[in-house]
């Protein structure tokens, strides 16, 4: 299920929009991901948070549940292509590093854990969340 979290106006400057790397796009946003969890009521607990087999962009508390928030920018791609955007190899990182996450944070570990994705696209000009967009697969 989607959630629509913020919605930008257009701008209207007439300035043609500034190149920057992937990955200061993708530390902003993470940032403009983070800004608006809190603003959905979510605690962000840590961003960025690396293991050995991957990392996780932020992690934050929905209530009762510990959320793994994977953020994808992309400059010029719809949400009809999130798919492409996170690999069954990367969602297995994902899933690995919570896992790392727990075992060293053990005060979360009776916490219903839940695995998100959030969709930035300053094409359509929308911070999207989907809740729950994949989990572990026994």
């Amino acid at each position: 299920m989607a959630n629509q979290l913020v919605k930008n106006g257009a701008g209207g400057g007439s300035l043609p929009p500034r190149k920057i790397s992937a990955a200061d796009r993708g530390r902003e946003g993470e940032l403009a991901a983070e800004k608006a969890l809190q603003k959905a009521g979510m605690s962000v607990l840590s961003r960025n948070f690396r293991s050995k087999t991957g990392e996780v962009d932020l992690i934050a508390l929905d209530g009762e549940a510990l959320v793994f928030v994977e953020v994808k920018s992309w400059p010029s791609v719809g949400l009809e292509n999130l798919d492409y955007g996170i690999s069954k190899k990367k969602k297995e990182r994902i899933i690995e590093t919570a896992k790392y996450f727990l075992s060293i944070h053990r005060e979360y570990i009776d916490k219903p854990v839940r695995f998100d994705v959030v969709y930035l696209s300053p094409r359509e000009g929308a911070c999207v969340r989907f809740e729950a967009a994949f989990m572990e697969i026994q």
